[in-house]
């Protein structure tokens, strides 16, 4: 398979494979974070507009991994990284995040920056190995205690 990623537009049919993807690959999170992943309101409608204004890549056909990048102001901001559970262990998600640091280079940013769950350790040492250092903690509306752990990787 080439790992090749393709950015998909937002009119795209793949965008539904991509959302499925999403939905498939964050299940095991159901019952382990609190707040509840924002994926359960992630539509199709809403993927559109994630690739309108920023990128979605995906490698594969059908898709087997994609990841969604957002510019923001002096980072870009990696979300939604999926790789479908029979694939993974074959550096998917390492090749989606090189692409993901090209691509803030290009854009003429200083980092790629991440946030995950607090409650996902395995998560926060993955991209640890893969050269993200621990930034921050962020809490979702309502909550007084840390959510989310943020990430970030420089752009040399």
């Amino acid at each position: 398979m080439t790992v090749a990623p393709v950015q998909i537009p937002p009119n795209s049919p793949h965008l539904q494979e991509v959302l499925d993807l999403i939905r498939r690959s964050f299940a095991y999170m159901d019952g382990r974070i609190d707040p509840p992943s924002s994926m359960h309101h992630l539509t199709l409608d809403a993927l559109a507009a994630q690739a309108e204004a920023g990128e979605v890549w995906a490698i594969g056909a059908p898709v087997v991994a994609s990841v969604v990048l957002t510019p923001r102001a002096d980072v870009l901001y990696l979300g939604k990284l999926a790789v479908s559970e029979d694939q993974r262990g074959q550096g998917l998600a390492r090749h989606l995040i090189e692409h993901a640091v090209k691509r803030a280079r290009a854009l003429g940013l200083n980092a790629v920056e991440l946030q995950t769950r607090v409650e996902l350790v395995e998560n926060h040492a993955t991209f640890a190995r893969l050269g993200f250092t621990h930034s921050g903690t962020t809490a979702h509306a309502g909550y007084q205690r840390p959510t989310s752990v943020t990430m970030r990787r420089e752009v040399c």
